[in-house]
Formats: structure tokens, sequence, C-alpha cells
């Protein structure tokens, strides 16, 4: 039923306009507040999204890579991302639960024209949605071309298979729900969490040095042998690790998403197409329970979304650490997951098959789920502008923005494709080179943002007894810092000048489109 105001202060079933009988929505809550911790588990379903949209790059290329480069020194900086994008993505949950209010639709309470800051998101995932989905397609190719089509590694072949992927993907998620895409990638994450486990005994790691590796202090620096790999030798140290910091635990876009999905789930207020303020003034301490209660449900759901992220990424790194470092192998270029099937020969090499389909699933899950969250975004942004629900159907906005992501998705691997054969290349561009620049504002800019904003809403709109606890406030004000401080110096080092001229002309524009927009609407308001 629908999660209002009433039906959580009802302790009795309710008749709704068209006379139906709901009743209040209990069972959750049953499961919140029993004492048996394997009740809490029948709460998890976003989180499991959440956690499957970063298994696929962020723990089987990433992790394995930062393993293979920095060894096990890496697992603080992983602990410190986990817990700050923990922090960020409850707050945001918290806040959607208490009053129904997206972040999108808070935002438009800041200053200059209504809504500016939600457009200048809309303009940057336009751009980074298609490279992401084009990034997740391309990987999946290579590891397809890799085992097809070995000697022709340098062709841009994974390029074409990974067109051929995207459109069979884009054609199950015209097909989908929210309920079909929880399923798949819970199942997806609990058979991963019980191979990684496996996995994680079978290389017998150096566990000193892996829990060691937890409270590192010293800030990694690359091995010696890094002049074997002169690619990676000129990246600054302060861009590789901010691409780890974007594509670990997930990017802005994907917490943005993940709030959305309460209103699937209905819990507390998060039902709500608009923002519903906690009456606070009602005497019934009840109902002031039962809504405190429904915050456990996020909190539980990325508590254990994040534990499984954090675990994955201790082994990924000490497999990498342990085979492909000690070998001086790092996943790069256009051969992103095929050194990877080292993992399992070097236990029981009759595995390396089930290497392949596992990492295929792994990605194809990323994959799918990527292209699933443009369209909760997109639907935030059509409550954040009332005025555009009129213009174009919640079923509409989705099939434009599936096809979107899709087209253009497509588009970046043919333009890749094109490069090589105008310019005469001996191989396309490297899919970390074209990903880099996005993930510096989805993966860590746009969280260090949503971080600061969080505060903000919170204490606006948030009074006793319903007040962000102290500590929660104070991890999101720092990984704000951290989160903007880091941005910018990777930016910096990345393309200088380049980077902040791309981003104020983002927020010019869509500090000009709004503008314009809400001078139609003045009008037409006016006007009727």
């Amino acid at each position: 039923c629908p999660t209002t105001w009433a039906c959580i202060t009802a302790s009795s079933p309710l008749t709704n306009a068209r006379g139906v009988t709901m009743s209040p929505c209990r069972k959750p809550l049953d499961a919140l507040t029993s004492r048996n911790p394997a009740s809490w588990l029948t709460i998890f379903g976003p989180g499991a999204i959440i956690a499957s949209l970063t298994i696929g790059s962020g723990e089987l290329i990433f992790s394995s890579r930062g393993g293979a480069l920095f060894g096990y020194q890496l697992l603080s900086l992983f602990l410190l991302v986990c817990v700050f994008k923990w922090a960020l993505v409850f707050t945001t949950a918290r806040h959607m639960v208490l009053t129904g209010a997206h972040p999108f639709q808070r935002w438009t309470e800041l200053p200059g024209p209504r809504g500016w800051l939600p457009m200048a998101f809309l303009l940057l995932a336009i751009v980074s949605f298609p490279i992401w989905v084009s990034f997740h397609a391309g990987t999946l190719g290579t590891l397809v071309s890799g085992l097809l089509h070995a000697e022709s590694s340098g062709t841009g072949t994974h390029l074409m298979w990974g067109m051929v992927i995207l459109l069979v993907v884009v054609g199950l998620t015209f097909t989908g729900s929210y309920k079909r895409l929880e399923k798949l990638q819970l199942l997806f994450v609990l058979l991963m969490l019980l191979a990684v486990t496996v996995s994680l005994f079978l290389i017998h790691p150096e566990w000193a040095d892996l829990l060691a590796g937890f409270v590192n202090v010293t800030p990694p620096v690359y091995p010696d042998w890094i002049a074997e790999h002169p690619d990676i030798a000129k990246r600054p140290v302060w861009v590789e690790l901010s691409t780890y910091v974007g594509v670990i635990g997930g990017s802005g876009y994907d917490y943005l998403a993940y709030v959305t999905y309460l209103r699937d789930k209905q819990w507390g207020l998060a039902s709500n197409g608009q923002p519903s303020p906690v009456p606070v003034d009602v005497h019934d301490e009840a109902a002031r329970v039962r809504l405190r209660q429904w915050c456990r449900a996020p909190l539980i759901d990325c508590t254990l979304s994040f534990a499984i992220v954090l675990l994955f990424s201790a082994v990924f790194v000490a497999c990498g650490t342990e085979i492909l470092g000690q070998a001086h192998k790092v996943p790069d270029g256009n051969n992103l997951l095929n050194l990877q099937a080292a993992f399992v020969e070097a236990t029981s090499p009759w595995l390396r098959p089930f290497y392949f389909v596992g990492a295929f699933l792994a990605l194809f899950g990323t994959l799918y789920g990527t292209i699933e969250v443009a369209p909760a975004v997109m639907r935030e942004i059509q409550n954040a502008f009332p005025q555009s629900k009129s213009a174009i159907a919640p079923d509409k906005t989705r099939r434009i923005t599936i096809l979107w992501v899709g087209i253009g998705g497509i588009l970046v691997l043919i333009g890749n494709l094109c490069w090589q054969h105008f310019t005469g290349a001996d191989k396309p561009t490297a899919l970390i080179a074209i990903l880099t620049p996005t993930n510096l504002f989805t993966g860590v800019l746009a969280c260090g943002i949503i971080c600061i904003l969080s505060c903000w809403a919170d204490r606006r709109h948030l009074k006793h007894p319903f007040k962000t606890p102290l500590l929660l406030t104070l991890l999101n004000a720092i990984a704000a810092v951290l989160f903007i401080a880091l941005g910018i110096k990777a930016y910096w080092d990345h393309s200088g000048r380049t980077a902040f001229l791309i981003l104020a002309c983002t927020i010019a524009a869509a500090w000009l489109v709004t503008f314009l927009l809400n001078r139609r609407l003045a009008k037409r308001e006016a006007g009727g």
C-alpha cells in the first residue's frame, strides 16, 4: 500500500479514495523490529543493485589493477571510500524515508533559477551515461574478443562485440522492471559473494599484510617495475587513485538512483511523489516511533551493501597483489579482464572456463544495472520539474532515456573505431582513458556535492525528533571536503584548465536553461 503519513500512523486498516481497504505496511517493520538478525536480511534489496553495479568494474577490474600496482596498502583507501560513501547513501536514503523528498527536489531550493543544479546534473548525465555504458560494453567485448579472436587484439574487434552485447542488453532493459532488476542483482551478488570467499582462501594470501593494509597510512606509490608499463607510469598517482575512489562502491548517479528505488520499496514516506513534511507537532509518539523504525531499512540495506563491496575489494586486491603484481602484469588498455584468469589458473587450471563465465555475468549485470540507473535518475529530474510531467509521460521518458543511453554508448564505440581507422593507430583508444574524465565527476566530485547538500537539506528540513545524528553529519562533512578536494586535484592533474572550463560552461548552460524554463512557466501561469 502507499506509505503515507496516514498509513504510518494507522494501527488498523485504512480505506483509500476508491474504497479499497489498505492495511498498514507492517511486514517490513516486523523484520526491522525483530531481535533475530537473520530476519534483517529480508530487507536487503536496493543495496544489492548498488553492490552489483560496482562488482563488474570496481572490483573485478580496478581492485585487481590497484592490487597489482600498489599491493595491500590500497585497502585503507578502499575502507575509507566505503565508509564515506556509506554515510552519503544512508543520509540521503534516510531523508527520503522521513520526508519523501529526493535530493533533486531539495536542490530546487538553492539560490538562483529554480532547479539549476539538477539541470546541471542532467546535462552532465547526457554525456557521462553513454560513456559509462560504452566502457562496460567495450570491456565485455574485450573478454569475448580475447576468447574468440586472440590474434586480433589491436584491431578493434572487441568494440564490435561490445556493440552487439549493448544492443542485447538494451533490448532486455525495455522489458525490465524494478522487481526483476532487484531479484537478478540479488541472486548475482549472493553467488559472487560465495565464489570470492572461497577464492580468498584458495590463493593463500599473506594474511598479516592483508589485515595491515586496512590501517595503512603511507600514501600508495607505483612499484619500481612500473617502467615496464610507460602508459601507466606517466599517469599521475593522484589520477589513478581518484579513478579507484570514483569506481569503488559506485558513483554519484548510482546513489541518486538508489534513493529513487526506495519509492518502489515503499519504505516510510519514500513512496510519495512529492515531499511530505513530517508533521512533528502531531501528538502521536507511536507514529513517530514507527517512522524512525523505517530508518533502519536503509541502514541495514546500505551497511550490507558496502560490507559486500569491501569484501569483494579485499579479495581482488589480494588476487592482484599475489598473482598479477608478482608477474608485473596490470589490467590496462583494451585488455581489462583476460589477465584475471590467472586468479583461478594459479589454483586450478580447470576453473578457467568458469572464470570467463563468471566475469561475463559480472560485467553483464553491471552493464544492465547502469542502463537501468539512467531512467531512475531521469524520473527524479521530472519530479524536480513538475511542469515537465504533463509534457512527457513517465513510460515515454523511460523509453527515450534507454534509447539515449544505448545509442549514445554505441556511438562512443563507433567513434573509437573511426578514430583508429582515420588516424592509422595500431589500436583503439584505451577504455580507461575514455572513462577517466567522466569518472572524476560522476564518482568523485559529484559525491562531494551530494554529501554537502545532504547536510544542508537535513539541517533545513528535519526537526526534532528526526534530526540527523551528529556522527553521520560529521562523516558527510568530512567526505564532502575530501571528495571535492580530491576531485579538483585530479581534474587539474588530468587536463588542467580544460576540465574546469567544461564544468563552468555546463553550470552556465544549466543556469540559462532553467532561467528560461522558469520564465516560460511564470508566463504560462500568469496567462492562465
